[in-house]
């Protein structure tokens, strides 16, 4: 699913999308980034949402045990232009889009959400919709 606030993605984002994430996921897993945010750090790119026109990423990264999340996004969008290059040397495509990367909040909002499922009140209620059915 898009995180992109637009309307849906057509199939070329999502193609040119999960070939981005597969690149970067290699480039960062050969350890080669010198930022002190980024360094020594395993990093998991959960999504890449390409724009309509194709010229704009926004790569959504986790780091491993959710650690200094906000240090590790700034730390990669520093290091963006050297990605860039990397995932262009790798990928067959016309232009790379340039790269913006921000952290995935889905495992964040699945957790509350799980939360305040489990609440007694909830779950009494929850209880009660299948009781009726």
């Amino acid at each position: 699913m898009s995180k992109s606030r637009g309307g849906p993605r057509t199939q070329r984002q999502s193609r040119v999308g999960e070939v981005l994430r597969h690149a970067l996921a290699e480039v960062l897993m050969r350890g080669q980034l010198r930022d002190p945010a980024v360094d020594g750090i395993s990093i998991t790119v959960t999504e890449v949402d390409v724009g309509p026109d194709l010229k704009n990423a926004t790569v959504y990264v986790m780091p491993l045990g959710g650690q200094d999340m906000e240090k590790v996004a700034q730390g990669l969008n520093r290091c963006a232009r050297f990605l860039r290059g990397q995932v262009g040397h790798m990928v067959d495509m016309r232009y790379v889009p340039q790269l913006r990367f921000a952290v995935d909040r889905t495992f964040e909002q699945a957790a509350k959400i799980d939360a305040l499922l489990r609440q007694p009140k909830v779950a009494r209620d929850l209880g009660h919709a299948s009781d009726d059915e």
